[in-house]
């Protein structure tokens, strides 16, 4: 059975009704912060992870229906993916880290360069604007994906599908 505060969250989210956030706060902060404290120990980040879980609800609120999850459920999942989403990312940022005394950078040799490689700026001009800005993101300036998507405001299909054709079209240069 739906409660009365239940129902009136709904009604206000479905208007898109600031209360709606307040109610929310009041009513089911604790219980979230429970589920994403469950996947994060850091005590800080957890409430980092709270606070974007009412954004992304306040996002999403239109989406919400009632006819395929309880209010509480919707809510759970939204705080578990959250909290799942930050921990992968922060191992990805650690894991993505260049770790200094195992770098290799330093130690080539000028007869270890590919020559080929030196004059990919060159050739890097002859592609389309779209797909040398997508290329010198990853590759130049060391993005991920995800950051060149979030950076130049460009889906992340996009970037993938951008940097297939841009290698492609680079590898006809040197593979005629």
């Amino acid at each position: 059975m739906v409660s009365a505060i239940e129902k009136e969250i709904v009604s206000l989210l479905q208007k898109e009704d600031k209360k709606a956030i307040s109610l929310l706060y009041e009513n089911y902060a604790d219980a979230l912060y429970g589920v994403i404290r469950k996947v994060i120990t850091d005590e800080d980040l957890a409430q980092d992870v709270l606070q974007e879980t009412f954004v992304k609800i306040w996002r999403y609120a239109k989406k919400y229906d009632a006819s395929k999850a309880k209010l509480f459920t919707w809510l759970y999942r939204i705080a578990y993916n959250t909290a799942i989403d930050k921990i992968r990312s922060q191992k990805n940022k650690i894991n993505n880290e260049v770790q200094m005394e195992t770098s290799t950078v330093y130690k080539v040799t000028s007869n270890e360069l590919n020559q080929d490689v030196l004059d990919i700026k060159k050739h890097l001009s002859s592609l389309d604007e779209k797909y040398q800005i997508v290329i010198n993101a990853l590759f130049f300036e060391g993005m991920t994906q995800q950051e060149a998507s979030d950076e130049l405001d460009i889906p992340l299909g996009t970037i993938k599908s951008r940097l297939k054709i841009g290698l492609r079209e680079l590898k006809k240069i040197y593979h005629p």
